[in-house]
């Protein structure tokens, strides 16, 4: 297996992943039953030195459901029938999680409403006031 490029910024050397393949589940018939296509890809976080701290720390926090006892990464594919094809797509689902986390999350900055849009909401809001006083009628009995 080659190494796993990033970014500019970062490559998984192909020594800190460990994959391995086992017969896949559900329909397909006989080939299912006869040819190992899942793929399990197992990756280290922590052995990881080329990443970023704050980097590592966003990745843990956000994926820590993926993150097994041993620290490890697992994802799986069986989403094709060939074996090659399932370790491409695990692959690119690694890239694509540390990617997802690679810069902070923006800090929302507070706004306030113009002055326009609040006069025109109170405006809309005498609207539809009127508008359901003028629906009672005098179909009342008193």
């Amino acid at each position: 297996m080659e190494d796993l490029f990033i970014n500019s910024r970062l490559t998984i050397p192909a020594a800190q992943l460990s994959w391995s393949a086992a017969r896949s589940g559900g329909p397909g018939g006989q080939n299912v039953n006869k040819v190992n296509s899942k793929v399990t890809l197992k990756w280290s976080v922590e052995q990881c030195e080329e990443m970023d701290e704050h980097w590592r720390r966003r990745f843990l926090s956000r994926h820590s459901n993926r993150i097994n006892k041993a620290g490890e990464v697992v994802l799986q594919s069986e989403k094709y029938r060939d074996q090659v094809r399932n370790l491409a797509d695990v692959r690119q689902k690694l890239v694509d999680l540390l990617l997802e986390c690679q810069s902070a999350p923006i800090k929302r900055k507070k706004t306030r409403p113009t002055k326009g849009s609040q006069r025109r909401r109170l405006d809309q809001k005498k609207q539809n006031s009127q508008k359901k006083q003028g629906r009672g009628g005098s179909w009342k009995s008193e």
